[in-house]
């Protein structure tokens, strides 16, 4: 069982030919926002692996996971192998260039293997940077491996098949992107922080630090200032939260709104997940930034 779509569509492409994972937080769901169900938790104590980021995306799966999932089919990628984290940012302005946190706090900052941020601050979406991605395939297709020796060699062949798919994905989303890189904007949350990083662009700030707890009217005061003085060109809202504050800010204004989905809502999942969901990022905010709106 993989937590979210893009976790579950990576955990699928390893498993491809072998078996199918089933996915916990389905559809247009966010997991902050997700609540378990009773048949999930019967799902969870039957599951062999359990493939999750961590406390930081999954709040709701933290208790459940000690409680019902043996240790040895627990996987948090939160600390894998591999897998470089950065701290959330602290506040929803941010310097241009790299999305660095403007409130100079340390906030943004990347952490390598033996060296993490506290869990409590850690961003969760790790699979926003391809490198990440392809640290995750390696963790898993390890930890099945050790699970099912038998299949241990369709295991290792997915997982490299896998991670050449991700090198070619990066390559064509850095293509994708490169006319629009330092054209400013804002977004809903602060869900991008790994893609902006990997391909250097200009997000100047987000409504919310955390989706799950509405902005105060200072807030939306000070990043609707930001976008003005930045000359952001877009603001993009996400399909698994309603469109208002996104339109709120953007009243009055020339700015555009645009989509972004880190999760892939629309997309079917499934090992095609993951490339559609970058190709689909990219795609957005070249669209959005280089003038035309979605909305």
């Amino acid at each position: 069982m993989a937590s979210v779509k893009p976790v579950h569509s990576l955990v699928a492409s390893v498993m491809d030919g072998v078996a199918t994972p089933e996915l916990l937080v389905s559809g247009g769901q966010s997991p902050h926002t997700h609540s378990l169900a009773p048949s999930d938790a019967a799902a969870l104590s039957r599951a062999d692996l359990v493939v999750w980021v961590g406390p930081a995306l999954e709040a709701f799966l933290t208790r459940p996971m000690a409680n019902l999932v043996d240790a040895d089919a627990r996987l948090r990628l939160s600390e894998a192998d591999g897998v470089r984290l950065l701290e959330t940012r602290t506040s929803g302005v941010w310097d241009g260039g790299h999305g660095h946190d403007h409130s100079g706090d340390g906030g943004g900052h990347a952490h390598g293997e033996g060296k993490r941020p506290p869990a409590d601050r850690t961003d969760p979406h790790i699979w926003l940077d391809p490198a990440n991605a392809k640290a995750v395939v390696r963790a898993v297709a390890q930890r099945l491996q050790a699970l099912e020796p038998a299949n241990a060699d369709a295991y290792a062949a997915n997982a490299a098949a896998t991670r050449k798919r991700i090198d070619a994905v990066d390559a064509e989303v850095r293509e994708r992107i490169a006319p629009v890189r330092d054209v400013p904007y804002a977004v809903f949350h602060d869900a991008y922080h790994y893609f902006e990083r990997r391909y250097r662009l200009n997000a100047v700030g987000s409504i919310t630090l955390s989706p799950e707890r509405r902005p105060s009217a200072r807030r939306l005061q000070a990043i609707r200032e930001t976008v003005g003085e930045r000359g952001a060109a877009c603001i993009f809202r996400e399909p698994q939260f309603a469109p208002q504050l996104v339109r709120t800010v953007a009243e009055g204004t020339d700015v555009r709104v645009g989509v972004l989905d880190p999760l892939g809502a629309a997309i079917a999942p499934g090992p095609d997940l993951y490339p559609k969901l970058m190709r689909g990022l990219a795609t957005s905010l070249r669209r959005c930034l280089g003038g035309k709106a979605a909305d």
